[in-house]
């Protein structure tokens, strides 16, 4: 628990508390925990358990469908601290959920499977760096804080898992969302075919020519692929040729 920075007054939203292991020591440290459980009977048992402890709210939702921006106006709290232990399965789409109310969220402690946590932290020219690489970094700065194995689980998952910590500070703080949005679908399309290098990705939305002199510009050879590029470099690129689209 020391590894998760979380205060005395902290607003903590967990997410997927299952039998609640966690929300106990999460609710001893925290102010205010707000649990989410998508299953009913989950966190029908869940209310049972933490009915007389008035810090704890148990909220039966998918978590993709909560608003943490309007829970952190109605407990009158500008950031809010997020724990979770997230199912491989839906893993990006609830950090991309995540990422869309980072204005409400101070920082982020998240379990998941070990392969994921990799991705995330990737550095360019690995074999593990990719969109969810980039697409977590512009918002945040991740760490893996240490692995889980499977024995810590009940029941014992079949892979490796980890603590992932997140500091919620966006890479380039002047861009307007949209502009956010316009990068990170860019992103997507540089990173469609791994294998194929980003002439051939970019070429069905800009000219080879185009793309080719936005790289020299850059100091990149013309057969660049993606995951050679840093999130800098990336950046760069796409203010080359988003301008010019």
């Amino acid at each position: 628990m020391e590894t998760l920075a979380i205060a005395p007054d902290d607003l903590v939203f967990e997410i997927g508390p299952g039998r609640g292991a966690m929300t106990s020591l999460l609710a001893a440290r925290a102010g205010r925990l707000i649990a989410i459980e998508v299953d009913r009977a989950l966190g029908e048992a869940l209310r049972q358990d933490f009915r007389d402890n008035p810090k704890v709210e148990i909220v039966t939702a998918d978590v993709l469908t909560v608003d943490f921006t309007a829970l952190c106006r109605r407990e009158a709290v500008l950031q809010a601290f997020v724990f979770g232990n997230l199912p491989y399965y839906i893993t990006s789409p609830i950090l991309h959920h995540l990422f869309t109310h980072r204005a409400s969220i101070r920082a982020m402690g998240l379990l998941m499977q070990r392969e994921v946590a990799e991705r995330l932290i990737a550095a360019p020219g690995t074999r593990e760096y990719g969109y969810l690489s980039v697409a977590t970094q512009v918002y945040s700065q991740p760490e893996i804080a240490f692995g889980v194995p499977p024995g810590a689980f009940s029941p014992a998952p079949k892979v490796q898992s980890a603590l992932v910590t997140f500091r919620m500070q966006a890479k380039f703080k002047d861009w307007p969302a949209a502009r956010h949005a316009e990068f990170l679908k860019f992103v997507k399309q540089c990173f469609a075919q791994k294998r194929k290098n980003l002439l051939n990705n970019l070429g069905g939305k800009f000219s080879r020519n185009r793309v080719i002199e936005a790289l020299k510009n850059h100091g990149q050879p013309g057969n660049s692929r993606a995951e050679e590029l840093s999130l800098d470099g990336l950046a760069a690129v796409f203010d080359f040729l988003w301008g010019s689209d």
